[in-house]
C-alpha cells in the first residue's frame, strides 16, 4: 500500500458514499449491522474494534485496519493495546498477519493525534 492511512480512509468513505447513494437499502442494512454488533454490552466499544482490527489484519482488509484503528483511537485504545491486539493475530495468522499488524502499527502512528 502506497498511500497514507488518511488518505486511504479519505478516499474510502467517498467511494463508500457513493455505494450509499447508489444501493440505500443494503448499506442501510449494513449501517443497522455495524451499529448494533458495536453496541456496548457484554464488552465495550474498545475491545469490540480491538477485536475488529484482529480480524481485519486476519483477512488482510486495508481499509478495514484504517477505519478499525481510527475506532478504536477514538474509544480510547492505546498503540500498546494495539500492539497486543497485532501480536494475537500473528499468533493465529502466522506470516501474512505479521504484515499487517506492521501495517496497523503504521496505521496507529498516521492516525493518532500528536502530542
Amino acid at each position: 500500500m502506497s498511500e497514507s492511512f488518511p488518505e486511504l480512509i479519505d478516499g474510502l468513505s467517498v467511494a463508500i458514499a457513493s455505494l450509499r447513494k447508489s444501493a440505500p437499502g443494503p448499506m442501510q442494512a449494513f449501517s443497522s449491522l455495524a451499529r448494533e454488533a458495536l453496541k456496548p454490552n457484554a464488552l465495550d466499544v474498545k475491545t469490540k474494534e480491538l477485536l475488529a482490527i484482529a480480524i481485519a489484519i486476519a483477512t488482510r482488509c486495508d481499509g478495514c485496519v484504517g477505519f478499525h484503528v481510527k475506532a478504536a483511537i477514538q474509544a480510547g485504545a492505546s498503540r500498546e493495546e494495539i500492539l497486543e491486539t497485532c501480536t494475537l493475530a500473528i499468533y493465529m495468522g502466522a506470516g501474512p498477519s505479521m504484515i499487517y499488524a506492521a501495517e496497523t502499527l503504521r496505521a496507529f502512528d498516521e492516525l493518532a493525534p500528536k502530542p
